[in-house]
């Protein structure tokens, strides 16, 4: 081969080489001298292949445009294989996990007492359970202890009101039958002031009963009130006249007042009076007829 015809590809082969780097340039600075401007972007691969009528250079990277880089590959579909169940470490295992989770406690914080570890999803052990809330239950209602001034006038009464308030009854003179336009005395031996301790509460509350009045019904539609229980005779402090014959009942309705101590917390006085009925006693009215007599002789 001839010097000529062997110096020829290389002459080729550098003009293509140059050819080929669009962004290597020369620029000429102040003073006239050649600079060399570096390409922003690596210059590309070339192939030199000699041929018949000479060489043939070829680039072997492909340049990015905006015909290649729109194309979209289509994701290769993948078959989800689901996850083999979680299989229970021992005990040695779940000790060198947690070691491992100390070691990483930049990022996933310390062992808490209850198993679970502050940080991400990932930082949780897998044997750790998380903790769960107890759930907020029917409360169980609070229970008021009962105080000396719970204690109402009406449990006081229904609890004392056979004891301490009695019915009183009625004695009639003269006793079982009367005469029409005669005075018949009533009065009752029974009136006194009475005093009792019941339980209420838990608390012991002494009541008190005092008669104020007496209110007398002679079963013929008559009444009469007064002060005083009356007196058996002589005294007639307290008498009715009945003006036809027949059976009755006389009562007296006995008027209280009454006041009540809860324990020892001071007397508590009730407005008004107490009216207890006593029982009735039958009374037979009758007319005397005068008959004219002889004499005796």
């Amino acid at each position: 081969m001839s010097p000529s015809r062997s110096a020829l590809p290389l002459t080729v082969l550098l003009c293509a080489a140059l050819t080929l780097v669009p962004n290597a340039a020369e620029a000429t600075d102040a003073d006239g001298l050649a600079t060399r401007i570096t390409p922003s972007v690596p210059p590309p691969k070339v192939r030199v292949d000699p041929t018949k009528e000479g060489v043939k250079a070829k680039a072997t990277t492909k340049k990015k445009t905006r015909l290649t880089s729109s194309r979209k590959h289509k994701p290769s579909k993948k078959v989800a294989v689901p996850p083999p169940p979680p299989a229970i470490r021992p005990a040695a295992a779940r000790l060198r996990h947690v070691k491992e989770l100390r070691l990483n406690i930049g990022m996933c914080g310390r062992l808490q007492p209850d198993g679970t570890v502050p940080g991400p999803t990932r930082c949780q052990p897998e044997w750790a359970t998380p903790a769960v809330e107890p759930t907020a239950g029917p409360t169980a209602p609070v229970v008021q202890q009962p105080r000396p001034q719970d204690v109402s006038w009406e449990q006081v009464l229904g609890e004392s009101k056979d004891v301490v308030f009695p019915g009183l009854h009625v004695k009639v003179q003269p006793a079982g039958r009367t005469l029409v336009n005669l005075d018949t005395i009533v009065y009752t031996e029974d009136s006194k002031v009475s005093t009792t301790t019941v339980t209420l509460l838990g608390f012991p509350v002494v009541v008190e009963a005092t008669p104020m009045s007496y209110t007398w019904s002679f079963g013929d539609g008559a009444t009469l009130t007064t002060t005083s229980p009356g007196k058996p005779y002589p005294a007639k402090e307290i008498t009715h006249k009945y003006m036809k014959r027949g059976g009755v009942r006389v009562s007296v309705t006995t008027n209280y007042a009454a006041r009540f101590n809860v324990a020892g917390t001071g007397w508590q006085y009730i407005d008004g009076t107490v009216p207890i009925t006593g029982p009735a006693t039958p009374l037979l009215i009758r007319e005397a007829v005068p008959i004219l007599v002889d004499p005796p002789r």
